[in-house]
């Protein structure tokens, strides 16, 4: 049983796009998204928005571990801004799992 509890844990980080003031596109990981938005929000946490607002996150594919996570967030920041939109749209955003 607790084999089952750490796989089930371990498969709870999500990646996610955020779309910012400055219309750019902010990559992260998590495992609590509604957690991490506020702190976005409050500009606590990443630099990236100290001199930018987060308007809303736009893009999510949830169910990774944490090294799941970390390596799909790095192929995400190689991305060039018509691959993320693209990436927006597709079949693979979760987005519509999450109410902010």
């Amino acid at each position: 049983m607790l084999e089952k509890q750490l796989n089930s844990s371990a498969a709870n980080w999500s990646v996610y796009l955020i779309l910012c003031s400055d219309n750019s596109l902010y990559a992260g990981i998590t495992n609590n998204l509604q957690r991490r938005f506020n702190q976005h929000c409050k500009k606590q946490g990443a630099k990236y928005f100290r001199g930018r607002d987060a308007l809303s996150v736009v893009y999510v594919d949830d169910g990774h571990s944490r090294s799941s996570a970390s390596k799909r967030e790095f192929a995400i920041k190689k991305l060039n801004r018509s691959e993320k939109l693209s990436l927006i749209a597709s079949s693979t955003n979760c987005i519509d799992k999450y109410k902010f």
